[in-house]
């Protein structure tokens, strides 16, 4: 592939151009569909949802970010418990609302700016809370690893099929190069699905019943079910927008740096959130989890200085069809949970480890008593699976709550650290290679 620079607005050629769409479509399709399959939603509805979403995001960032929006990791545990209590349909009501956030806190910028939302979410409180997204989930990847689902008892052969997943998926991530070094967790489920399929636990009937088009499980309000209002998965799921706008702005200093634009500044971090949202809402109307900005993608642009957003429409574009393919649909339910338990072992001890990493990137001194405490009282609420019971209603649990109470600490304890504006940490990041 040619290693000439290809500009955000410029248009590829049509073959390269389809060419380099399907690679951003491999990038981010593993991750992708394996928020649905931990959380019991639709892979298919999951990639519709997704490719739409990022259409709608380069429409209103008016074609300026070359940014692919996926299903994001943070809302796992929130869906998990959101499922448990109201179904798939009172999940989305949980999404929807966090999308609105999304909204609101674009306005807010647009009126006022961009720095109170850095005074309010600083890696003191962002990191230790994405720790807890990942060490929260790790019983999950665990229990899908070691059990039988038929039983819901240890089985040593699904153990074994998750632990050859894993060993495949961390080969791929530390041997692999260029652009294959961005697909360890899709090279990982394709290893131990052949190995699960070798030891019998893979059943092909679906895929071989399916039809090559059919239509995903869309749940659309007021068309397939009636929503209902449930303040508890509100307060579950909400605060967890406030860790993915964070994770957001990271992810657009990021690619300021790829593409050399402030695109913080412009097209402004207002409409890259409010796109964000909009994505989020399309999401709940479909059925799909919440989308957000995706790091493996933003490799890609890196890798291959292509920073054409039409090359990411076409990613879109593809996944929308991807979704409407039933064999391929099939073929995704099809994946044991061992293979998903193996794949989650590594990705959500990453999760935890990136909290980590933003507290030494930003050189947060856990040395001075404010951040051991904020981060020591964050960990411990969010692991521990501490709640505040409102009314019978509405509860307020786990991470939520967990960002919350980071969030007051952080306001009200004295001795807040220096807040860079959005150009100091611009013009930080092109001086810093490592950024």
């Amino acid at each position: 592939m040619e290693n000439k620079e290809i500009g955000i607005r410029e248009i590829p050629r049509i073959d390269k151009w389809i060419m380099l769409s399907i690679q951003h479509l491999f990038a981010m399709f593993g991750a992708t569909i394996l928020v649905p399959l931990l959380t019991g939603l639709s892979p298919a509805v999951a990639l519709v949802s997704s490719g739409l979403g990022t259409l709608a995001y380069l429409v209103i960032t008016r074609g300026r970010i070359p940014a692919y929006l996926g299903s994001s990791f943070a809302f796992i545990a929130p869906l998990i418990a959101a499922i448990g209590i109201g179904g798939p349909e009172g999940a989305m009501i949980g999404s929807f609302f966090a999308g609105l956030l999304y909204g609101l806190v674009a306005l807010f910028i647009k009126l006022t700016g961009v720095q109170w939302i850095m005074r309010i979410l600083p890696p003191i409180v962002v990191g230790p809370v994405i720790m807890v997204i990942g060490l929260g989930l790790a019983g999950v990847a665990v229990g899908m690893a070691m059990e039988n689902p038929a039983t819901e008892s240890y089985s040593g052969t699904h153990f074994g099929v998750a632990l050859g997943t894993l060993g495949i998926t961390i080969l791929a991530a530390i041997f692999f190069r260029g652009f294959f070094s961005l697909l360890p967790i899709l090279t990982g489920i394709i290893g131990g699905y052949a190995i699960a399929a070798w030891q019998g636990l893979v059943d092909f009937s679906p895929v071989m019943e399916a039809a090559w088009i059919q239509s995903p499980e869309f749940l659309i309000p007021f068309v397939t079910y009636n929503p209902t209002m449930n303040w508890t998965i509100i307060a579950i799921m909400v605060p967890i927008a406030a860790v993915t706008l964070s994770e957001h702005i990271g992810d657009q200093m990021v690619l300021s740096k790829v593409v050399g634009k402030n695109l913080v500044r412009t097209p402004g971090l207002h409409r890259s959130i409010f796109g964000d949202g909009v994505a989020t809402v399309i999401s709940s109307f479909l059925g799909g989890p919440p989308n957000t900005t995706y790091g493996e993608n933003i490799g890609v642009v890196a890798l291959t200085r292509v920073f054409s957003v039409f090359v990411i429409g076409g990613a879109a574009v593809a996944a929308v069809m991807f979704g409407f393919v039933g064999k391929i649909s099939a073929l995704i339910t099809t994946i044991p949970t061992a293979v998903m338990g193996g794949v989650s072992i590594l990705l959500f001890g990453i999760i935890a480890s990136n909290g980590m990493r933003m507290l030494i990137d930003n050189k947060v001194d856990l040395g001075k008593k404010r951040n051991l405490v904020i981060s020591s009282v964050i960990l411990v609420i969010g692991i521990g699976g501490a709640f505040i019971q409102v009314t019978e209603e509405i509860q307020i649990a786990g991470m939520a709550l967990a960002t919350v109470i980071g969030i007051i600490l952080n306001l009200i304890l004295p001795g807040k650290d220096y807040v860079q504006t959005d150009e100091e940490m611009f013009e930080a990041m092109k001086d810093d290679p490592a950024a």
